[in-house]
Order: structure tokens, then sequence, then C-alpha cells
């Protein structure tokens, strides 16, 4: 089963910058999509971005403009890019893609943005 690994949260403040990854364990992302999720406490997990093995991107609306969606195919990775961050976004974000019929979730990284 392909894992996918999460890293790059942590604590910022607002109007700062943090750069999610996701490691694969193999190469998936160039064959299928690559998306990002999050989930704030009390609340259910919402989609944030996609990037699709085409290379076709979308955002949530609370955070286009702001976040960017991209894609390493030779490292396996999916990043998000995140800047002039709110509180509002924090939460839980996990990384999410398909392998054939599998759905699969990574752990999640806690991103946090406070003064």
């Amino acid at each position: 089963q392909v894992q996918l690994v999460e890293s790059g949260g942590g604590l910022v403040q607002p109007g700062g910058s943090l750069r999610l990854s996701c490691a694969a364990s193999r190469s998936i992302f160039s064959i299928n999509y690559g998306a990002w999720y999050r989930q704030a406490p009390g609340k259910q997990r919402e989609f944030v971005a996609i990037i699709t093995s085409g290379g076709s991107i979308n955002y949530a609306d609370s955070v286009k403009g702001r976040f960017t969606i991209s894609r390493d195919n030779a490292k396996n990775t999916v990043y998000l890019q995140m800047s002039s961050l709110k509180p509002e976004d924090s939460a839980i974000y996990y990384c999410h893609a398909v392998d054939g019929t599998e759905n699969l979730w990574g752990q999640g990284t806690q991103v946090t943005v406070s003064s």
C-alpha cells in the first residue's frame, strides 16, 4: 500500500508563511491527482487544493491567492505553499491521493496560526 507522509506544519504568526510537503512511497502523483484537505476542531474536513496529473489546479475560495499547490514527480511529492496565513487557517492538514480504487490519506500535519 502506498504511504503518504506530510511534513512542514507548525506554529506561525498571522501573515506568515509555511510550506507543507506530502511525500508518497512510490510514484502516484504523475498518474493521478494530489490534493490537500484540512480539518479544524469541531468542523468537518474541507477541501483546500488539488493538482491533477495533467497539471490542472483548483483551490477553495477561502485560500485562492494565498496558497499554491505544486508537484515534483521526480520526488513523488506534492507541496502546499501557504502565505498570508490567517488564524482561521489553523487546522490539521491532510494529503489525499488515489491509487487505483484505493483512497489514500496521510496522517496529517498541524498548522497553527496565532500571535
